[in-house]
């Protein structure tokens, strides 16, 4: 089995595993794959230029917001301010801080 564990803080938070053995799992606790895949939710994409209103509608300050993704409050001032593209890593550590699913990409 080919699993991924991602970590935060050092504590295991996630396992991601390629999609057909994640279906074969499904199956062999007796779970209808189908059921499960058509249970899921469609992911609602903010753009990252909400970021700033989503951060300030929580209610959450730049400095606290910025600590708890893992960046820096300037760092976290110029992603608000356009001035720079985040990657991958850090687009997602937004969307888990801020509780929405992802983003969409930004053309």
């Amino acid at each position: 089995m080919n699993v991924q564990v991602i970590t935060r803080d050092g504590d295991p938070e996630y396992a991601v595993l390629p999609w057909d053995e994640y279906q074969a799992l499904l199956k062999a606790a007796g779970r209808d794959v189908q059921a499960v895949t058509d249970a899921q939710p469609p992911c609602e994409a903010h753009p990252l230029k909400q970021l700033r209103s989503l951060r300030e509608s929580q209610g959450r300050t730049p400095e606290d917001f910025a600590r708890s993704v893992g960046v820096s409050p300037a760092y976290l001032a110029m992603i608000e301010a356009g001035e720079r593209d985040p990657d991958a890593a850090i687009r997602r550590a937004l969307a888990h801080a801020l509780g929405v699913a992802r983003w969409e990409d930004d053309a």
